[in-house]
């Protein structure tokens, strides 16, 4: 690793993203399930999703969306020294999706790992990242958020597979030199009390997969949609609130909010409470769905790319996931 000389800040120099051809659209769907485009598209603001192929990994999307990262910061492969991937899709229980992507995309000097909290991955990861910047132990960092959710969609369930799709997402992070002040406030917090409410119950060391209940479907998601709804729009504004007081900055100062994609209603109700125009929050949840991980940082990308995110503009980054999980990160964007 790096020296361990503490850095000012820490800046996003490139982002990236990647999302699989495959097209799957609410009417697709209302030919395997009992659904149709009007029921999804009230419920949940989602019209299509991207369906990775049979053969496509968590990893090698991950490893697309670094390559178009590192294109978008003129950085070079063997200059990032740290990498994490926030994933509840790993290609394996061993080695690492870290490690997978690493041989893909020849970040031979990254310190390599995955975390896991389901949709707040990313703002883990990010946090994780941040802090091995500021102290100097890493110079330059890649962050990434990927899920392949095809793959533990009950495809039988329709309250479950309507709201997720595939992709990934990346940023690398560096120390800052101009005068952007870069990441300056994140929370994260956790509530395993409430961990049944959104969970895939086999395929763990807790319940190994068997022929039993793999015929169970215990190895797809199960939610209990309402009463995660009401715990999603709740702490994410809360957090949303702290992060911003410990920014020292107000609703008025934001200029894009960029939620996890989960729920349409739930971005415009945390919108609502935020105070914030829906013209000033960053959604495509209506084109990708729920990638998981991936949301934040492939809205990310979109909204640098087309210009809406602009130098020295303050960015609020905010998500909720299974564990519980959920946490918020204020930027300031440019280098």
């Amino acid at each position: 690793m790096a020296n361990s000389i503490s850095q000012n800040n820490a800046v996003i120099t490139g982002v990236g993203g990647w999302v699989p051809e495959k097209v799957l659209t609410n009417e697709d769907l209302a030919k395997t399930v009992d659904t149709n485009d009007e029921w999804i598209r009230t419920r949940t603001g989602i019209s299509e999703r991207h369906i990775a192929a049979p053969d496509e990994a968590s990893s090698d999307m991950a490893a697309k969306a670094a390559l178009a990262a590192l294109e978008d910061a003129g950085s070079k492969p063997e200059e990032i020294d740290l990498l994490v991937v926030a994933t509840i899709t790993p290609d394996s229980a061993m080695p690492s999706t870290a490690c997978h992507v690493q041989a893909k995309t020849g970040l031979v000097n990254a310190t390599c790992f995955d975390i896991s909290a389901a949709c707040t991955g990313f703002v883990y990861a990010l946090d994780i990242a941040h802090k091995y910047i500021i102290t100097g132990a890493s110079k330059k960092a890649m962050v990434i958020g990927v899920d392949k959710m095809s793959a533990v969609v009950d495809w039988q369930d329709r309250g479950t597979c309507v709201l997720f799709g595939d992709g990934a997402g990346a940023i690398i992070l560096e120390a800052g030199s101009g005068e952007s002040r870069g990441i300056i406030a994140t929370t994260t917090k956790s509530d395993g009390r409430l961990s049944s409410i959104l969970r895939i119950e086999a395929g763990g060391s807790a319940m190994p997969l068997t022929a039993e209940n793999i015929g169970e479907r215990r190895q797809y998601i199960k939610m209990e949609g309402n009463i995660v709804f009401k715990h999603a729009v709740r702490s994410m504004y809360e957090i949303s609130e702290e992060t911003l007081e410990k920014a020292g900055l107000t609703h008025s100062d934001i200029a894009w909010v960029v939620p996890h994609q989960a729920n349409m209603r739930i971005i415009t109700a945390i919108a609502e409470k935020l105070e914030t125009p829906m013209e000033r929050v960053v959604t495509n949840l209506e084109r990708y769905g729920n990638t998981t991980a991936a949301t934040i940082p492939l809205a990310l990308n979109e909204a640098v790319k087309d210009g809406r995110i602009k130098e020295g503009d303050y960015v609020l980054l905010v998500a909720f996931g299974a564990g519980l999980t959920w946490g918020a990160s204020v930027i300031q964007w440019g280098g």
